[in-house]
């Protein structure tokens, strides 16, 4: 049976949930203060079994029953109603599940570039939503990692996490120092940087040779501007997805996906 304490109000004890869709004040709490919130019992359990540590849960009190299952002796678990579940988040909890977890510490650049053959180089992609998705292709149509730039969103945000169905868990990542210089350490550690660009002397991805599908890192820039002129000049290939009907481009996570799959398409 879990021992459940009723929150009728805001109350100090569930400070880590207040304000969670204020997306800057988010950011300078959560990742000084070591914690990140995962929204959903699919994606609380799934950063369970990835090992990460649970702080306290917050939770729908109609709901109370769905966690009993799991070992969460010693854990704070804080049950309300809606209503004073969206006073405290600022926003409808429909999933009805809310959890604080223990960052762990963070993966260098170095620690994955010498462990993965398939990654993602991420540049100033900061929309929550693209990142999340582009986690879970990352997951399901094998890369090993993903590096990002230091302008980039967190991939432990709320909104990040829940997009990727908590596959974000199972991807490791890490920044890449400095920017764009850094680009020079992935290709001396046996990479080839493939910059994913809607420019006309791209070559399609899907003519890639032997030896540039080796070790691939896949350069993606945000959507809109795309990559910077100096994230071009360090790849090693522009590469594009040929499109029908005049379409130039794709959302960045959905092209993501495209060229995740024809990278790892011959292990499927």
């Amino acid at each position: 049976m879990l021992s459940v304490e009723q929150i009728t109000g805001d109350d100090d004890r569930i400070g880590d949930y207040r304000a969670l869709t204020d997306v800057e004040l988010r950011t300078r709490w959560e990742p000084p203060n070591g914690l990140f919130i995962a929204e959903g019992e699919l994606v609380l359990r799934r950063a369970l079994r990835a090992g990460f540590r649970l702080r306290s849960v917050l939770i729908d009190a109609k709901r109370v029953e769905q966690l009993a299952d799991l070992p969460l002796a010693g854990v704070p678990v804080y049950a309300a109603d809606q209503a004073t579940l969206e006073e405290i988040t600022g926003f409808h909890v429909h999933r009805g599940v809310l959890a604080s977890f223990h960052r762990k510490p963070e993966l260098s650049a170095d620690a994955i570039l010498a462990s993965a053959r398939r990654i993602a180089i991420l540049e100033d992609i900061n929309n929550h939503t693209n990142l999340g998705a582009l986690f879970r292709s990352a997951a399901a149509l094998g890369m090993d990692a993903v590096l990002l730039s230091p302008s980039c969103a967190d991939p432990l945000y709320r909104r990040s996490v829940r997009v990727s169905m908590g596959e974000v868990f199972a991807v490791p990542y890490a920044q890449l120092h400095p920017w764009p210089d850094g680009l020079d350490r992935v290709r001396e550690a046996g990479f080839t940087i493939l910059a994913l660009t809607p420019a006309a002397d791209a070559v399609p991805i899907q003519r890639l040779t032997a030896a540039q599908r080796a070790r691939p890192a896949l350069l993606l820039g945000a959507e809109g501007p795309g990559l910077t002129a100096k994230a071009l000049r360090a790849s090693d290939a522009a590469v594009v997805i040929p499109m029908h009907r005049g379409v130039d481009s794709l959302n960045v996570a959905n092209a993501a996906a495209v060229a995740f799959w024809e990278l790892s398409r011959s292990e499927l």
